[in-house]
């Protein structure tokens, strides 16, 4: 039991951690710079960790900076307030997002101005879907070998689609429950005060006052883990976190 609940808690959180780091807080948002290095490093964690649920950074970056400019329109790839459940709203995500993969449908310009990470090889390597069936198959043999009981078995699910559970949870409930710091013009709110399973993504009131403000928290009582672990990378010269601008909002 211990070992496929520690492999569960490893699973979500690594994979959780690289989602908010690599994918929103440097892909969509450049909130830090790091070295040549540790960009790959970086990338290829984002992939061995997020493994079959595997998101493509640009293709993440261009629909998150769509997300912050029509936040809870008719326009925002996943508003929870146009769609009647959280898999319709999904459903949507899924579509416009292996468009920008494949190239079917090209995004706005003004969405691909700032720069967007890109590893052409790994991508295509990653996106395949052999290399996702892989991935499906590891997690399972996990579970043949070291699951107690069969009910652990309905924890896979979340293992093969890790990466879309974790946005969809943030972009239904940082939308729909919760309490407000900022009139933001828009539905979007700050889940909990304390954000743990999420790593500070449910403080989407607070992110989309200040989108590129790589600290979520913005209240004593809030905690934001994801940045504290990038206050770390800071110190230690592995990431270079940047100052927020002046105008940014």
């Amino acid at each position: 039991m211990l070992i496929i609940l520690s492999f569960f808690a490893g699973h979500w959180f690594l994979s959780l951690f690289f989602h908010s780091f690599f994918l929103h807080r440097y892909a969509s948002h450049q909130m830090y710079t790091t070295s040549p290095f540790f960009f790959f490093f970086f990338y290829i964690s984002t992939w061995l960790t997020q493994g079959s649920s595997y998101l493509v950074p640009r293709a993440y970056g261009v629909m998150h900076r769509m997300h912050h400019a029509y936040s809870d329109t008719e326009k925002d790839p996943h508003s929870p307030h146009f769609f009647t459940d959280i898999y319709q709203m999904m459903r949507n995500t899924v579509v416009i997002f292996r468009g920008f993969v494949t190239g079917k449908n090209l995004p706005d310009p003004e969405f691909t101005q700032e720069y967007l990470p890109q590893w052409d090889k790994l991508d295509k390597l990653a996106h395949h879907s052999l290399t996702r069936f892989l991935f499906i198959v590891s997690y399972t043999l996990v579970y043949v070998y070291f699951a107690p009981s069969f009910w652990y078995f309905l924890l896979l699910p979340i293992h093969y689609l890790m990466g879309p559970i974790q946005g969809a949870v943030v972009n239904w409930c940082g939308h729909k429950y919760g309490y407000a710091n900022f009139n933001n013009g828009d539905h979007s709110k700050n889940t909990t005060p304390f954000g743990v399973l999420l790593m500070g993504e449910l403080f989407q009131n607070n992110h989309h006052c200040q989108k590129n403000k790589a600290n979520f928290a913005m209240k004593w009582f809030e905690f934001d883990s994801t940045y504290q672990i990038m206050k770390l990378l800071h110190w230690l010269r592995i990431i270079e976190l940047k100052p927020l601008p002046v105008t940014a909002q």
